[in-house]
């Protein structure tokens, strides 16, 4: 499989990802949050207006996916923010401690996942060189 058709599959998996995840915290709030489920009302509002965020962002990934090729300006920015992310998860663990285990497998993932995108963010570029109309959306 060449480096463009994993950027390609990462990208959309990412997107359609953060939609999902996005949309269940909107619709079921602190239950979407392992151990959090009696967090209050206020970590509700807070978590379901973020999961809302979220949800764009994930649709920020399915635009990029949709651009041929897809452009590695776009990738490095949504990867910088998702590991903005992972680092915000990592400072809590320093401030607060250890939070539920599948919080530290998402850190994880997080950590694990930027720098493979980073490094695969020009790949479709690189495959296939500017174009007219390069860079514009498909069908």
């Amino acid at each position: 499989m060449t480096r463009a058709k994993v950027l390609r599959g990462l990208v959309l998996t990412m997107g359609y990802a953060c939609v999902a995840i996005g949309l269940v915290h909107v619709v079921l709030g602190n239950a979407s949050i392992p151990g959090a489920e009696s967090a209050g009302p206020t970590i509700d509002s807070l978590g379901r207006f973020f999961g809302a965020i979220f949800a764009g962002y994930g649709l920020a990934w399915l635009w990029t996916a949709r651009r041929r090729p897809i452009p590695a300006a776009a990738v490095r920015w949504l990867t910088a923010v998702f590991l903005l992310g992972a680092v915000g998860r990592v400072l809590s663990l320093a401030v607060e401690g250890w939070p539920h285990g599948f919080q530290v497998g998402l850190a994880a993932l997080e950590l694990a996942l930027s720098p493979l995108l980073f490094w695969l963010a020009d790949a479709e570029e690189k495959a296939h060189p500017a174009s007219p109309g390069a860079g514009s959306a498909t069908a």
